[in-house]
């Protein structure tokens, strides 16, 4: 009897230590994604705070993203309130017939100031110095009347965090913009921003992050397959 009791004990035991722990143990998934391409992406324009819309292409590409994604199951839908960033995530939620949860100003594209708009030309032109920069060591560019990277990674990673303390255990689509997801996937992947140039956006991209006990897991990066082609 006395050994009965014991083994009850330590049964009961066992079930309040960890059975609660395992339920609490919540994987969170984002998707992370950049937006379709628009006339300015084609003319290598950079587009920063500007609400250039999708072309006739970056709509196809939204498209293809989105049957590509209707069976995955996605419980939320966030994106950036830029028209390119929002068409596309709002492309997606139909498909799944859900709605934008709520726009976030914090994942817009970088703010290029008195940059953006210019074409490759113009910018050696107008600012040589700053292209310079941009193109050599992006991370000490300020850009004038706008941010610079580090701004950039700060709002990103504060929406990111924000969405997965919302929606903990859920699956979080998130549309945002190819610089933007280059700073966040530095800051979660603990890589310097020195490193930025050696990640790639391509339009319409998807990223995967799992988010566990305070960990980030990168799944799957820049995965253009829905387009019917690998980045090379």
């Amino acid at each position: 009897m006395r050994l009965l009791k014991i083994f009850f004990a330590v049964v009961l035991s066992w079930l309040f230590i960890f059975i609660p722990a395992q339920v609490s143990a919540e994987s969170t998934t984002v998707i992370l994604v950049r937006h379709g391409e628009t006339f300015y992406n084609a003319q290598k324009r950079p587009q920063g705070f500007l609400d250039i819309k999708l072309n006739e292409n970056g709509l196809q590409q939204a498209k293809l993203l989105a049957n590509s994604l209707k069976d995955y199951p996605i419980d939320v839908f966030i994106a950036s309130p830029l028209n390119r960033a929002y068409v596309t995530t709002e492309t997606v939620a139909k498909m799944h017939g859900k709605t934008i949860a709520y726009t976030d100003d914090r994942l817009k594209e970088i703010n290029f100031g008195d940059w953006a708009g210019l074409t490759p030309e113009e910018q050696i032109s107008k600012f040589p110095t700053v292209t310079k920069l941009w193109n050599e060591t992006p991370w000490l560019v300020t850009f004038p009347n706008g941010e610079n990277l580090r701004d950039l990674q700060y709002r990103g990673r504060a929406a990111l965090e924000e969405a997965v303390a919302k929606y903990p255990g859920k699956t979080i689509f998130i549309g945002a913009h190819s610089f933007t997801n280059m700073a966040i996937l530095c800051s979660v992947l603990g890589i310097d921003l020195e490193h930025f140039r050696q990640l790639s956006q391509n339009n319409t991209c998807v990223n995967v992050l799992k988010y566990e006990d305070g960990v980030w897991t990168l799944v799957t990066m820049n995965s253009v397959a829905h387009l019917g082609k690998l980045n090379m």
